[in-house]
């Protein structure tokens, strides 16, 4: 059976687009999340088998035809009121999903809470339509696991061209499911570039939002010191009102309390298509030869890039030195903080569920080897007899560390340095040293290469500067519109 829609429903449809045309009668809420629904059936889970939706909540079009009704009876609560939104596999519903991370052992696990930014998103009228495929565990599996696969789930596929193109992670399917038109918008998550990375790939908007800005509570973990949750979408604009309806103080995570001596920003009130006239914008060209010369780059894209930023009114200022990019990475702070949050995680999930520590977790999949471990979990077993007080020298140097070199030779240096409002990098390039210094930074489209595969840039600043970046990018995105559907 195929289902014939009118002529609205089309691909890259925006909040903008979306909410007019409901304001007119001229499409519902549930009949959007039919549509959607339709093709995931047809693109995702049939035809081209793109694979990056895990599951669809059971309740979506009963939500949907609430949020009609509420409409016509008080109107709208706002610009999320009936929109589809997919979430990653790692962020609590109290529905009848499941949150696994991508895991077999999670597989029937269901919350008996809400995550707090998806009780954020309730509140605010967004439906909740499915969760989507990732990399399993946020890639803390195994090293030759492929980005986009899950032993739950199974490979997220990139919607441009080759299936076999490298479609990024941790958090492949949200970005997919947005860039194949399967839901208007997705929520990822990142320790080090899991939002950045499938953004550039997969030609979507992604924001890494400061550390602190969007609680975690609700979020399978991954380390207590990087991760976030952050929004993607097909235009800056869409990000931007995603961005603004998670923020808030949630008082069971420490991290969000800084916000208590801040408002919470408009974020769509620095959409201004000149955005990038008289910015000072720093770019970022001393990576490593590997980087240059791998798939990652491409040169004339992002000397256009550059380009743009210039004939834009931009100062550029080319070459700066970010002295904290160059450091030798040291992992302590992602080796121990796995450990540990993962095994207190694990020991409060409901005794029905068959694990409930970081060594019964690796039992399990070694029980379980036909279907868990296709790629092995050395990842989990270097961890596995490490302490769980987070007490070790080694962990709290590197912590320490990563902090003071982050802040005091990273991003933040460069922008005092150079006086910048915000550094350009090609790709992901710069997402380690922002992950540790707990920054901003937002991946934006920035065109195509040869083979067909998107090419994104990303700016970074500091804390609590995402509006800058919003602005930035949004300028950048109205003086170029890179962002193609792809051919599925």
């Amino acid at each position: 059976m195929s289902i014939k829609f009118e002529d609205f429903y089309r691909e890259e449809l925006t909040i903008d687009d979306i909410q007019d045309a409901m304001a007119e009668g001229e499409v519902t809420s549930k009949e959007l999340t039919m549509y959607y629904l339709d093709r995931i059936a047809k693109y995702d889970q049939g035809g081209p088998k793109i694979n990056s939706m895990l599951e669809i909540n059971p309740e979506a079009i009963f939500i949907a035809e609430a949020l009609d009704h509420e409409r016509t009876i008080k109107g709208p609560r706002g610009p999320l009121h009936g929109i589809p939104v997919v979430l990653k596999d790692n962020i609590e519903t109290n529905d009848y999903m499941h949150s696994s991370a991508g895991t077999l052992a999670l597989e029937n696990y269901c919350s008996s809470t809400d995550a707090f930014l998806v009780h954020k998103l309730r509140q605010a009228g967004a439906v909740i339509l499915g969760k989507a495929n990732m990399t399993e565990l946020a890639n803390a599996m195994s090293t030759t696991m492929w980005a986009g696969y899950s032993a739950r789930g199974g490979q997220v596929l990139n919607p441009y061209g080759d299936p076999n193109l490298f479609v990024g992670g941790s958090s492949s399917g949200s970005a997919v499911a947005v860039a194949a038109n399967f839901a208007v918008l997705a929520i990822g998550t990142e320790t080090d570039a899991s939002i950045l990375s499938p953004a550039t790939l997969n030609s979507v908007v992604g924001i890494k939002p400061t550390v602190g800005l969007i609680s975690r509570k609700g979020i399978i973990p991954f380390t207590y010191s990087l991760d976030t949750a952050g929004p993607f979408a097909r235009t800056v604009k869409d990000a931007a009102i995603l961005l603004e309806a998670m923020v808030g103080i949630d008082e069971q995570d420490p991290s969000t309390h800084k916000l208590k001596e801040r408002d919470i920003e408009n974020y769509t009130s620095y959409l201004h298509i000149d955005g990038l006239k008289g910015a000072r914008i720093g770019v970022f060209t001393h990576g490593s030869d590997g980087f240059y010369n791998s798939d990652e780059y491409d040169g004339g894209l992002f000397e256009n890039a550059v380009q743009t930023l210039h004939d834009q009114g931009a100062t550029v200022v080319k070459d700066i030195e970010i002295p904290a990019f160059h450091r030798e990475r040291n992992g302590a702070v992602l080796l121990y903080e796995l450990k540990h949050s993962l095994d207190n995680y694990l020991s409060k999930l409901p005794t029905q569920q068959p694990v409930h520590s970081f060594s019964e977790l690796i039992q399990f999949n070694k029980d379980h080897a036909d279907r868990a471990l296709k790629n092995g979990q050395d990842r989990l077993e270097q961890r596995e007899h490490l302490p769980n007080t987070l007490s070790n020298p080694e962990y709290l140097s590197a912590r320490l560390e990563d902090i003071y070199f982050s802040e005091q030779q990273g991003i933040g240096f460069a922008l005092k340095k150079y006086n910048l409002d915000a550094v350009l990098f090609p790709s992901y390039l710069g997402s380690t040293v922002s992950a540790k210094a707990g920054y901003p930074t937002i991946a934006v489209p920035a065109g195509y290469m040869e083979s067909g595969r998107p090419f994104g840039i990303t700016f970074a600043s500091t804390s609590f500067n995402e509006g800058t970046l919003i602005k930035l990018a949004y300028g950048f995105e109205q003086a170029t519109k890179h962002r193609k559907v792809p051919n599925i």
